[in-house]
């Protein structure tokens, strides 16, 4: 998945565990960008009684870089706490939830956003914000989506914020996929064959925890500015999330709780859609999780010579000759551009999203570029500027694109001489965007327990 059990402590603490990332310019409010970090992986609907929540010892914050430093110039952190109303029942709700503020929501979240520049003390944009219940079904939420649209709240400037639960936006065959790179499009092909089939998507009926931000771009680039032109430097941020813990965790036998004691621990981290799951390697990937974007240096051989680019032409003999060639031959500096730099002006004609030297791995967004009137699931490598890797937007298939990247396809942009193999250009993981949202938080009404059945 893009990051749903990407490294192996993470995948013991969901709550924590960031599952994917998106940053776009929003297609309803172009002045503006939404920022949506997901977390808790994989939830089936039916959880009752103890359903999803936020970590009340988590700190959640999604970062910006604008200064070409890949430092943390404006953070967003988001900071929960929980309240039961009725501590004399085992039940998440005692009747049909009616309001954020029904009695008979016994469990409900509450959140403070903080915003802070650099190493400035933050400044609280909003504090206690109700989220809304999880999807329980038709009797306990019989009107969900006006609770979820009860959740979406107001910030100073023109921003909207939400958290709460959402229908996962990601979509892949993750079975097939870790089948040894079954793509089932033309998985008659592959070393151990089978008969092509489509893809299935194995998020279909799953849920997540969205913390979604709608700001002004001038609260996030460079001096403020509002630039108008892609070429200008001034237009690119880059984009990041992380989790944190306290170092300890104390149990209060008196409070019959948990608390957190000492300073805070970065232990979950997402940039770009499957850095950690299928670039890094698995004795890394903790210690991936716990860096900074700016230390990114000592994971670029991963980039340069990935394992999946390495494992094509053996898994699918015969029909990747081109890009085995260039296993052999070059380190892979399109996919180094394309994941750590951003791809710099004049590789892609009226396109790029640079933030300097330092690899790190970040989304890029070029805030200049103007939301699509006919948006293509391929991004840019299908003609839409305005997609990933130009920031992520719900609907990108990022799974194909990486997938192609991989096979080649974008290695002409550094070589104009090198032709990738046939196969590269229709490699897919065989899957589709599931529907999303056209206005904030843009992810679908979450699946109710009710309506779901079991897997």
């Amino acid at each position: 998945m893009s990051s749903h059990r990407e490294a192996p402590e993470i995948s013991k603490d969901p709550v924590a565990d960031s599952t994917d990332l998106y940053a776009f310019v929003s297609p309803d409010r172009p002045d503006t960008v939404t920022l949506i970090a997901n977390y808790l992986p994989a939830q089936t609907p039916a959880a009752g009684p103890n359903f999803y929540e936020f970590g009340d010892d988590v700190r959640y914050e999604i970062h910006i870089s604008n200064g070409g430093r890949a430092e943390a110039d404006v953070t967003y952190a988001f900071r929960f706490r929980t309240e039961v109303a009725n501590e004399e029942t085992f039940l998440y709700n005692t009747g049909p939830i009616a309001s954020l503020d029904a009695p008979e929501f016994n469990r409900r979240q509450f959140y403070t956003v903080t915003r802070s520049e650099g190493d400035r003390r933050g400044d609280v944009l909003a504090e206690d914000l109700p989220c809304p219940p999880c999807n329980i079904g038709p009797r306990s939420t019989p009107d969900y989506p006006s609770l979820a649209d009860a959740a979406v709240h107001d910030l100073p400037g023109g921003g909207k914020v939400f958290a709460g639960q959402r229908a996962d936006g990601f979509f892949v065959d993750l079975g097939s996929i870790f089948d040894l790179a079954t793509l089932r499009p033309f998985q008659s092909a592959h070393l151990i064959p089978m008969a092509d089939a489509d893809g299935v998507n194995t998020l279909t009926h799953s849920n997540v925890h969205t913390i979604a931000i709608q700001v002004p771009i001038t609260d996030l680039t460079r001096g403020g500015k509002r630039p108008r032109n892609a070429e200008d430097a001034a237009a690119v941020i880059g984009v990041w999330t992380t989790a944190s813990r306290q170092r300890a965790r104390i149990f209060d036998k008196d409070e019959g709780s948990y608390r957190g004691a000492g300073s805070f621990v970065q232990v979950s981290r997402l940039g770009n859609p499957l850095f950690n799951e299928v670039i890094v390697p698995m004795a890394r990937k903790d210690e991936w999780n716990a860096a900074e974007p700016e230390d990114d240096e000592d994971y670029v051989s991963y980039v340069r010579r990935p394992e999946v680019a390495k494992l094509l032409p053996v898994l699918y003999p015969g029909v990747f000759p081109r890009l085995a060639e260039l296993n052999e031959s070059a380190d892979r500096a399109d996919l180094e551009a394309i994941l750590l730099t951003g791809l710099p002006e004049g590789v892609v004609p009226g396109f790029q999203n640079f933030t300097g030297a330092t690899p790190s791995d970040m989304l890029r967004l070029n805030t200049a570029i103007t939301p699509s009137a006919d948006p293509n699931p391929l991004g840019v490598v299908g003609g839409d500027l305005a997609g990933f890797p130009n920031g992520r937007r719900v609907f990108d298939d990022v799974v194909t694109i990486e997938l192609r990247a991989i096979a080649g396809v974008t290695y002409p942009l550094i070589d104009s001489e090198f032709t990738p193999d046939g196969a590269a250009a229709a490699i897919t993981d065989g899957t589709t965007p599931p529907g999303n949202e056209d206005s904030f938080p843009y992810l679908r009404t979450p699946h109710d327990g009710f309506a779901v059945p079991a897997a």
